[in-house]
């Protein structure tokens, strides 16, 4: 399975990637908006600026993953994996973070405007600039 296949897929109508095997996959700049990623394995994936907004990535692998410039507003990434994830300039803003893994993952330039991080796992974060948690 490769980026191709998968954006074939999805502009055929296919939304539900759940569980899939996709890790290491180049899907830089695709757009899988609306997209069930839940149970995925997306670790070591490249998806910098990739449109995953809504996306449900409920309990996916995303350790190590490349998110940069990625659009994930309103994506739910309850209980996600992304330690030591790469989120440089990602969009978050009113996605879903409770129980998300952020362990040692990289949130420099994310604008955090309505940004909850206060349920997520966070230890060696690098956070965005002004981020206040009052934890």
């Amino acid at each position: 399975m490769d980026s191709q296949d998968i954006y074939q897929r999805y502009c055929a109508g296919d939304r539900d990637f759940r569980g899939w095997d996709l890790s290491g996959i180049n899907l830089s700049k695709i757009n899988l908006s609306q997209a069930d990623l839940s149970q995925a394995n997306l670790s070591k994936a490249r998806l910098s600026g990739a449109n995953l907004s809504q996306v449900n990535l409920t309990q996916a692998n995303l350790k190590s993953a490349d998110l940069c410039d990625a659009d994930l507003r309103g994506a739910d990434l309850t209980d996600a994996d992304l330690k030591s994830a790469f989120l440089l300039r990602a969009k978050l803003t009113d996605s879903k973070l409770e129980g998300t893994n952020l362990k040692w993952a990289s949130l420099m330039q994310v604008t955090p405007s309505n940004i909850d991080l206060s349920k997520a796992i966070i230890g060696g974060t690098i956070m965005p600039l002004g981020y206040s948690s009052g934890y």
